[in-house]
């Protein structure tokens, strides 16, 4: 690759890099002062089974190190945050950063594999009604996908694992039960149902096809087919790359916010039940740390979309 072509993308990369940075200090912020503002005490589920007086829960906080002001605590996270140090889970003990990380894996597994699904599902019926229209074959598909996109996702969830796990007994039951080779095998249904269930299919093919039927009207495609060149070919990076990208990127958000509901109905070990537990603990180091990752993975849906920008367009580096 040329010297001339990466410093294009290092540009972005520069500049996406910063403004992440100011993206996790926003968010970390916004959900420190939530949670402090929140009613409750986080100390207390320390004091289970015991008497939650006042007295012991300032006796832990200082056990613990805990500021007494908010924007003591806040300061003191930050630092240790910047360190790589997100704390101690105020429930388990254990140190949040692997925690998050563990769980972080199988959510990333969870929205990637379903985002596969909607693309799989979606592309090639968006291409097919781009160039030929509606269609007696795609018009079947295209009503399905937006009856599809309209059904709740924890409803198609347990419709799911009612008939494949129960009726036909394909699937394991949960996926603390899969065992060695059984929890890839376990993981398709939960996959399946996000990527077909988070209402992003009927979008995918509505913005594709509209995006793609636009490029196939452009005039230097009008020119690739009087040559009898491939039409494809010419509108890939512009009427199906850019498009997609950007369509991925906006959507993460929506789709972790699926994925949270998913892993409740799946028992999945991920970000979105782990979030779940430590809201009902008040387990504040833990939510901190989800909302941190959280934030990354959709930056870096962000950053992928610019980068495909930049390399297809590298003028726009300088936008």
């Amino acid at each position: 690759m040329k010297l001339t072509s990466i410093r294009p993308i290092a540009l972005v990369l520069a500049r996406e890099s910063f403004i992440t940075g100011l993206l996790l200090l926003g968010v970390s912020f916004v959900v420190f002062i939530i949670l402090y503002l929140s009613p409750g005490d986080p100390f207390s589920v320390l004091l289970e089974g015991q008497m939650p007086t006042e007295s012991a829960r300032a006796g832990i906080r200082e056990a613990m190190g805990v500021q007494k002001t908010w924007y003591g605590q806040y300061l003191s996270w930050l630092v240790n945050m910047l360190q790589g140090d997100f704390g101690n889970s105020i429930r388990t003990g254990l140190p949040v950063l692997g925690e998050v990380l563990r769980v972080g894996l199988n959510t990333l597994v969870l929205t990637l594999g379903s985002l596969f699904i909607t693309l799989v599902i979606a592309v090639p019926i968006a291409l097919h009604s781009a160039r030929h229209g509606m269609t007696r074959l795609t018009w079947p598909f295209t009503i399905g996908s937006y009856i599809i996109s309209a059904l709740p996702v924890f409803w198609l969830g347990y419709i799911v694992i009612y008939f494949f796990t129960h009726k036909l007994g394909l699937f394991p039951m949960a996926f603390g039960f899969a065992t060695g080779g059984k929890k890839w095998l376990y993981a398709l249904l939960p996959v399946i149902v996000l990527g077909i269930g988070n209402g992003t299919i009927s979008e995918v093919i509505r913005s594709l096809r509209e995006e793609m039927a636009r490029v196939l009207d452009e005039d230097y495609i009008r020119t690739a087919r009087s040559k009898g060149a491939s039409v494809m070919k010419h509108a890939f990076k512009e009427g199906l790359l850019i498009p997609v990208t950007e369509i991925v990127a906006a959507k993460i958000p929506f789709i972790l916010g699926g994925a949270v509901i998913v892993e409740q109905v799946f028992n999945w070990p991920g970000m979105g039940r782990m979030a779940w537990q430590a809201a009902q603990d008040r387990d504040f180091p833990v939510i901190m740390g989800i909302a941190i990752l959280a934030a990354v993975f959709v930056r870096l849906g962000s950053l992928f979309q610019s980068v495909v920008y930049v390399a297809v367009n590298p003028r726009a580096s300088k936008e």
